[in-house]
């Protein structure tokens, strides 16, 4: 009896992790819910529950679950017609501006969001800055953004996923930014797949290849990283700046991006490489944007093919969509904002704004399609190929904004 007992024991404790990957999740958002805390584990986060009186206002919804890749339903509709923009975590943009023009009109739309944490393992965590310490990226919960000039939500499910993985590392011009105006390419790269990927950005700004693998990021990588997933790499603003011996191009920038190479080939994934996004520096004539990386380009070019990694040259593609815009229209790919806009005048030249990451995100998904990578065939149906020699209309580009503002640049520069 005891013997059977045991087993019956042991079965239960071996059953329970499963119990806990498989949990799902049903919110019905037409009725009432809590706001979020830590013994509900769900509800409304960051702003205010919706208000019938403010259909307008943008709102936020988590809920507490362990690191992984999680497939989320959503039902848009309400008692009036709908505009509805999604996002997740650290502003990742899913789905913009879907309609639900009529009352009782719904849509379904379903996306996978990886949600991660700072733990690798007992006695080891990411270390993360001061500054991400607030992000919505690096925390013990997954939460989605609605947004849009009337945000309509019926209903969230949110169910475990087993899907490919698409890693990013690099600077200011990868990572999810947390704050209006800033973006970067890996949180509107998220756009374009289907649930049948998983997107997981772990850059951030000011770093460099070495600081990036010594902040321990690449060891979290590598604890969920298998075979199928992919990581991308773009690094050369800040490694440009290191002034130590033995730094530059040539030596330890190559070194670094070895290691890369290396670490993920171990795990049987795919690593592609992305030379640096050009600045906005224009010649004296103001139609030639200027190369500010010096050899860093030309040095992950010779590590790519030495080490036969795909690589997408961004560095170019960023050139070509500068200098399409000209002089002044390329201001409007970055954040340059009068005074008025975020309380103080904001001339950046390196960092863009959301149609800028927008379009630069369009680039490195047609870089993907040049090569003829796998992962393509997970592009939604309303992907349509993209030359940066013909950007879209910042014009007609629809942003809605989220209401996290800051006019501090990033850290790099």
């Amino acid at each position: 009896m005891k013997a059977l007992m045991k087993k019956i024991l042991f079965a239960l404790l071996a059953c329970a992790p499963m119990v806990l990957c498989a949990q799902t999740f049903d919110f019905d958002l037409t009725k009432p819910l809590p706001v979020y805390n830590d013994q509900d584990g769900y509800g409304y986060d960051v702003l205010p529950a919706p208000d019938k009186k403010k259909p307008t206002e943008p709102f936020y919804f988590s809920v507490k679950v362990p690191d992984g890749n999680y497939r989320v339903k959503v039902v848009l509709g309400g008692k009036k017609a709908g505009n509805t923009t999604v996002r997740a975590e650290g502003r990742r943009l899913l789905m913009d501006n879907i309609l639900t023009p009529k009352a009782k009109d719904t849509q379904t739309v379903e996306f996978t969001v990886n949600k991660r944490s700072t733990f690798i393992d007992e006695g080891k965590r990411v270390k993360i800055k001061d500054r991400e310490k607030v992000y919505l990226a690096w925390d013990d919960r997954l939460t989605l953004e609605f947004n849009g000039p009337m945000p309509a939500v019926k209903s969230i499910h949110v169910e475990p996923a087993d899907v490919p993985t698409i890693y990013l590392c690099g600077n200011s011009t990868v990572v999810d930014q947390n704050y209006e105006p800033w973006a970067s390419w890996g949180q509107m790269i998220t756009r374009w797949f289907g649930p049948e990927v998983a997107i997981s950005n772990h850059a951030e700004s000011g770093l460099t290849a070495r600081t990036f693998i010594g902040s321990f990021r690449l060891d979290k990588i590598l604890t969920t990283l298998k075979k199928g997933d992919y990581v991308f790499v773009e690094f050369g603003h800040n490694d440009e700046k290191e002034k130590k011996p033995g730094d530059g191009p040539w030596y330890h920038y190559q070194y670094q991006l070895k290691i890369f190479v290396d670490q993920v080939r171990k795990k049987g994934a795919e690593i592609v490489f992305c030379t640096p996004t050009q600045r906005r520096a224009f010649d004296k004539d103001g139609k030639t944007i200027l190369n500010t990386h010096g050899d860093f380009p030309a040095a992950m070019k010779m590590v790519a093919e030495r080490e036969n990694v795909p690589l997408i040259d961004l560095n170019q593609m960023t050139k070509t969509f500068f200098e399409t815009l000209g002089f002044e229209d390329s201001k409007r790919a970055l954040v340059h904002y009068p005074e008025e806009a975020y309380g103080k005048k904001l001339e950046d030249n390196t960092h863009f704004n959301p149609y800028g990451a927008y379009e630069v995100a369009k680039c490195v998904v047609m870089g993907m399609k040049q090569l003829n990578l796998p992962i393509v065939q997970y592009l939604r149906p309303e992907w349509h190929d993209f030359d940066p020699a013909r950007p879209d209309d910042w014009h007609t580009f629809l942003w809605a904004p989220s209401r996290m503002t800051e006019n501090n640049k990033p850290d790099g520069n």
